[in-house]
């Protein structure tokens, strides 16, 4: 007797379902109209959100010193700068820009504790832009790991127009674990302490929560 094999749907992110919903309701208006381009918007609709609110599961990497890429997407800085918003302290920045292709799912880069979260509005200017960390709409969370303070900020580009979270302060999030998402195409810049090793350089391509970009002891 051949065992049965269970077919796994695609995930998809929550704040998809509305996009999802609205897309099924043209394929609906469409069909009773007897409008058979409003089905074919609803369709096309259909298939881009559906591609694009996609959320796989990941292969976490469990080595306790390594920190994993929050975001999919291209490396587009990494350099040592002084983060003075929310750290006040030396950091290792590496930022990612998630192009409208990408899984925009982001993910904690280490087990730790949110002590601080804080949402900013501003600008919507193009995120691979080196002043978009500090004119773009964004959403900073401060994580407590071991001692050490590790900063994600979430920015908004020039089509991204939210940023959702399922975070909050004092909770404690597992390496890999889902913090949020924008939509659509932006960029996630990673503040690492200075002791950080980064292992990645700009141009290289990441996956959140499966792609390790620094190690520390």
């Amino acid at each position: 007797m051949v065992a049965s094999t269970k077919i796994k749907w695609p995930q998809i992110a929550a704040p998809g379902y509305s996009f999802l919903a609205a897309s099924g309701l043209l394929i609906l208006l469409g069909w009773l109209l007897h409008w058979g381009w409003l089905g074919l918007v609803g369709l096309a609709g259909l298939a881009f959100f559906g591609y694009f609110f996609r959320d796989p599961e990941r292969d976490i990497p469990r080595e306790p010193g390594a920190v994993v890429a929050p975001a999919d997407g291209k490396v587009v800085f990494v350099d040592e700068i002084q983060e003075d918003r929310y750290l006040n302290a030396p950091a290792r920045r590496v930022a990612i820009f998630m192009n409208v292709f990408d899984v925009h799912v982001n993910r904690t880069p280490v087990a730790g504790t949110i002590t601080a979260a804080q949402h900013r509005d501003g600008c919507f200017k193009a995120a691979w832009r080196a002043d978009a960390c500090t004119l773009n709409e964004q959403m900073a969370l401060v994580l407590e790991a071991n001692g050490r303070r590790v900063l994600v900020v979430q920015i908004a580009g020039l089509l991204a127009r939210r940023i959702v979270s399922y975070v909050q302060p004092g909770q404690y999030l597992e390496k890999g674990e889902r913090l949020g998402m924008i939509c659509f195409g932006s960029r996630v810049d990673l503040y690492l302490p200075p002791e950080a090793e980064i292992l990645i350089k700009v141009g290289d391509r990441v996956q959140a929560g499966n792609t390790v970009v620094a190690r520390w002891e």
